[in-house]
């Protein structure tokens, strides 16, 4: 595959399903980033991206009206549909790839805990998947990294062989699809979309990701977040 992305729409399938436990069973999607709900900046990313044409939310039931005004209240005009959400990351990104178009030739799958997300990472990712089918950006881990086993330190891990993966990660519609329909039929679950498509022995490229680009996963994450925003504006 060696098409250009101006030839193959994208569909932004934005996962905002989870339960937020780590915040203590608030939803942390609706909470106030410097004045807007976190979910608003993720989603207003993706209806300002060029590179992308449809969103699909998906969410928990009853999410979905607070969801819906939501994303009337902040112009989100590329919104396709909001679709419900399964027990599992895996699940979910099924129910929301399944409702993206089939005229979508790419979809990128996308952490609705994501707010600070660059166009520059998504259309990076964009374009490499439309090359060879799958990407996903990553930042090289920074920390050194020990293996551990029975409390102690057994070795060191090679720093330079890691990195940790964000989203969007990007794929051909249709290598997706078959890739989490397997897993559904096997009944394997993955917490990171890459997987599925590498457990069918697709390789995925890497691209570059950002520090900025932090899951919004802990009360603590929130005022980085807001810090990340702050240095922004003020650039």
């Amino acid at each position: 595959m060696n098409m250009s992305t101006e030839n193959q729409s994208v569909c932004a399938v934005v996962v905002a399903a989870g339960s937020s436990r780590r915040m203590g069973g608030e939803n942390k999607l609706l909470l106030p980033l410097c004045g807007k709900p976190v979910l608003a900046h993720t989603l207003t990313v993706f209806q300002m991206c060029g590179a992308v044409r449809d969103i699909v939310l998906v969410c928990r039931e009853q999410d979905m009206e607070v969801y819906r005004t939501l994303a009337a209240e902040n112009g989100i005009t590329k919104l396709r549909t909001l679709t419900r959400g399964g027990d599992t990351r895996t699940e979910s990104v099924l129910a929301g790839v399944s409702a993206a178009s089939e005229a979508c030739a790419l979809v990128a799958v996308h952490d609705g805990a994501r707010p600070l997300v660059s166009d520059e990472v998504i259309t990076q990712a964009v374009a490499e998947a439309a090359k060879t089918g799958a990407a996903a950006p990553v930042v090289p881990v920074k920390d050194s990294i020990k293996r551990i086993e029975n409390g102690k330190i057994a070795a060191d891990v090679p720093r330079d062989t890691l990195a940790a993966v964000q989203t969007p990660q990007v794929f051909r519609r249709d290598m997706l699809l078959h890739a989490l329909l397997d897993a559904a039929a096997n009944g394997r679950s993955f917490t990171d979309d890459c997987a599925a498509v590498e457990a069918l022995g697709q390789t995925v490229s890497a691209t570059s990701g950002s520090y900025e680009n932090i899951k919004v996963t802990t009360p603590e994450d929130i005022a980085v977040a807001e810090a990340f925003l702050y240095r922004r504006e003020k650039k």
